[in-house]
């Protein structure tokens, strides 16, 4: 009997918050490998604030998903048939297939895990997410010991690592999260020495209460209202990498910084990046990455749905902030 792959498809573009009928499914036969090619089951697949950006017919650093097409996704597999010689049935690999349950590649865009950490984690903590939060702290941040890092979204996937990454570089971490369950899994269970929620009505005041000596390096990954408060923290020679605005992936209208004089005055660098510009870093950061979450020094959290027909719902609860740590979706 011929496997079957359900598929999840870009039905229609989105004008502000997607719905689940953005999306539809469609089901076809699993292809048998040709020559030099691999079929993978996908084991996980990744979801991601970026994504929303690609559902947008809009210029920007990656071509939008065309309607009809499979929605882009990273994914986490096993090898189930291949005739390609550098893979072998059984092995694990971490790949791009999208929001599918099956895969057909020809390798070059595969990449073997040796599993020292569980499967799931080479899509976030130890994968994409992780290189993100080590590249853009690093590189861009350049953050010194006995400095002030603040990172927004602290208890999703990338902004998690950053803060313990901080802390493992000696600097002072406070995080950005929305809601006191949120807060107080990014203090309690990540180490960070503080952290503010932005739904609070006193935001600002309590921002500055945690940030006494100001704010050195801002990892910024929400963008608007939250952005702004923390400009007015920065000290002088700051450094902010802009790694996303998830707060305005939805809006209709863009959100113009009130703050913006901050970056002159305190002669602060904004860089913007993407993590794939980077890829001969990868190596080495997957390499640390790694081992710190083996040694205990990195922790990290999963929401994890089960299904690929559970992945639209899913999608739209990470977009409003439902999950804590890394979203994925279990295909079975």
């Amino acid at each position: 009997m011929t496997a079957m792959n359900t598929q999840v498809r870009l039905a229609s573009r989105p004008k502000g918050f997607p719905e689940e009928s953005t999306f539809r499914f469609t089901t076809e036969p699993v292809p048998e490998p040709k020559d030099g090619q691999v079929v993978v089951k996908n084991r996980f697949l990744s979801l991601d604030p970026y994504m929303r950006g690609r559902m947008n017919d809009a210029k920007s650093y990656a071509p939008p998903v065309n309607v009809g097409d499979v929605m882009v996704g990273g994914t986490v597999g096993e090898v189930i048939a291949s005739k390609n010689p550098a893979f072998a049935v059984g092995d694990k690999v971490v790949g791009a297939f999208g929001w599918q349950e099956y895969g057909v590649s020809d390798g070059r865009d595969l990449r073997k895990v040796d599993g020292k950490v569980p499967l799931s984690a080479y899509l976030g903590v130890v994968g994409m997410p992780g290189v993100t939060a080590y590249i853009g702290l690093f590189d861009i941040g350049e953050p010194k010991a006995g400095e002030t890092v603040v990172v927004s979204a602290a208890s999703g996937a990338v902004g998690s690592v950053v803060g313990q990454l901080a802390k493992l570089h000696g600097c002072r971490a406070v995080g950005i999260a929305g809601g006191k369950a949120k807060c107080d899994y990014v203090v309690h269970e990540l180490g960070f020495d503080a952290c503010v929620d932005y739904r609070a009505a006193d935001f600002a005041q309590l921002l500055r209460a945690a940030t006494p000596e100001g704010v050195d390096v801002s990892f910024e990954n929400v963008g608007g209202p939250v952005m702004d408060a923390v400009l007015a923290r920065l000290n002088n020679r700051a450094r902010i990498p802009l790694c996303g605005l998830v707060s305005q992936y939805n809006a209709t209208e863009p959100y113009g910084l009130k703050n913006a004089a901050s970056l002159l005055s305190n002669r602060a660098k904004l860089q913007g990046f993407i993590v794939t510009d980077h890829l001969e870093q990868w190596p080495k950061a997957l390499a640390d990455l790694a081992q710190w979450v083996t040694e205990g020094k990195i922790r990290y959290h999963e929401t994890v749905a089960r299904g690929i027909l559970d992945a639209p719902r899913a999608f739209l609860g990470m977009l409003r902030g439902e999950n804590l740590g890394k979203q994925l979706v279990e295909l079975t």
